[in-house]
């Protein structure tokens, strides 16, 4: 199967990144559980690129383990604002050059602060998109560390 050029793709060969790209048939709104389905792999290792605002409309992109909830009264504590919400899909569109369901903390068309749930760093691999819908990338926490030099933090919400 060919794999798509996507700008992430790019930023990641441009890194020298390590990275095994990992297709699988896109459905609107199957979400982590739907691409960890298809790839046959845990979906605690899928991770979600959820592009987040503050109340001052300041965009960031929060990643996150694909079956947890962002708590964003902690991620609001983290960024010391009032308030963060998910940005709308067009204006997370804007910011990233990316569709919703295929954003990728990867080559984003603003530079955007990356925040990371801590806990990613301590799995073996993860699966995160590479720049299209139906299209992960298969990289280490090592690489993700290095590529996209995201904030740790603990945001993931209470189970």
């Amino acid at each position: 199967m060919d794999i798509p050029v996507t700008t992430a793709i790019r930023a990641l060969r441009a890194a020298k990144a390590d990275f095994e790209p990992m297709p699988y048939d896109y459905v609107e709104h199957g979400g982590t559980r739907h691409a960890a389905d298809c790839l046959g792999v845990d979906e605690h290792l899928t991770v979600k690129t959820i592009v987040m605002e503050t109340d001052a409309k300041k965009p960031f992109i929060v990643l996150m383990h694909g079956d947890r909830e962002i708590s964003t009264k902690q991620m609001a504590r983290v960024l010391g604002v009032k308030s963060v919400t998910p940005c709308a899909p067009e204006t997370a569109t804007r910011h990233t050059g990316y569709r919703v369901g295929g954003t990728s903390p990867f080559g984003t068309r603003k530079p955007l602060p990356v925040y990371a749930e801590e806990s990613l760093f301590s799995l073996p691999e993860l699966y995160i998109n590479g720049g299209r819908r139906g299209l992960l990338v298969k990289i280490s926490p090592e690489v993700l560390d290095r590529v996209s030099h995201p904030t740790r933090v603990a945001a993931a919400a209470a189970d």
